[in-house]
């Protein structure tokens, strides 16, 4: 199936690793010019080199900066309008998950979890909406099934992942028809976060296929594993192509069956 991703362009936030970084090599091999932030520069830096060398230097443009911060949002912006000229697709996907119960959750935690998930979708939006309306284009937001399926041990995260499902939903009317907004909810995809909790499992001796298999079945995942971070970049990149030029508002489970809702 041709996406149609040639001579457009897609901007990636929290590009740097997992999700992100799989993102943007998917699209980059759809034919896209890809821009992606992140926060940590070296990582970010080292990063956009090998994407460079692997794709093009004239196709991939990085920045270092804070989603949380609207100045750099606006500044890159500008920056992939005068690279690129356009902006067809933005993904937003950056932030983690907060390990909190409401007893051991200050009012500073909610605020910072509720700033973070939310103002990562509406900077970024505010800074390429323009580009996005004039290309017709596309929002693929990054969220959880916790929006959907909360969990007592991330009870901040929850709440706040189910509060921007309700402002995507809002935005892929209003948005509408020049700009298509979707989203992903992930179930467990063994990307970083789950990849630090790997590192500090209790048997050391444990392998990551034993310790990932094990996690995946008490957990109840009917397909018995955790998602590849690829796997998860396959339906962003559907979501923001042509070939979903008729799916908007719509939430897509990347999950392997974990969901239980219907």
């Amino acid at each position: 199936m041709d996406l149609k991703y040639a001579n457009r362009t897609a901007v990636v936030t929290g590009g740097s690793s997992g999700i992100g970084l799989a993102t943007v090599r998917k699209l980059l091999e759809e034919g896209a010019n890809v821009a992606l932030c992140a926060r940590t520069e070296g990582r970010l830096m080292d990063v956009a080199s090998v994407l460079k060398r692997d794709y093009g230097d004239g196709r991939v443009l990085a920045r270092a900066l804070s989603v949380l911060d609207p100045e750099a949002m606006n500044a890159f912006a500008a920056e992939v309008k005068q690279t690129f000229g356009r902006c067809d697709l933005l993904v937003n996907n950056a932030g983690q998950g907060r390990v909190s119960t409401f007893a051991d959750t200050t009012d500073d935690d909610w605020r910072a979890e509720y700033e973070l998930k939310l103002f990562s979708q509406i900077h970024p939006l505010r800074a390429f909406l323009p580009m996005l309306n004039e290309a017709e284009g596309a929002v693929v937001a990054v969220n959880s099934l916790l929006a959907l399926q909360p969990e007592p041990h991330m009870v901040c995260t929850s709440s706040a992942r189910a509060g921007v499902q309700n402002l995507l939903k809002s935005l892929s009317v209003e948005l509408a028809p020049e700009v298509r907004v979707n989203s992903i909810l992930l179930g467990m995809v063994g990307s970083g976060q789950w990849t630090r909790r790997f590192a500090e499992r209790e048997d050391q001796n444990q392998s990551r296929e034993e310790w990932y298999g094990n996690l995946a079945r008490k957990k109840g995942i009917p397909l018995g594993r955790l998602g590849d971070p690829e796997e998860a970049a396959a339906a962003i990149t559907f979501l923001g192509s042509h070939a979903a030029s008729y799916i908007t508002g719509a939430q897509l489970e990347v999950s392997g069956g974990l969901s239980r809702s219907i």
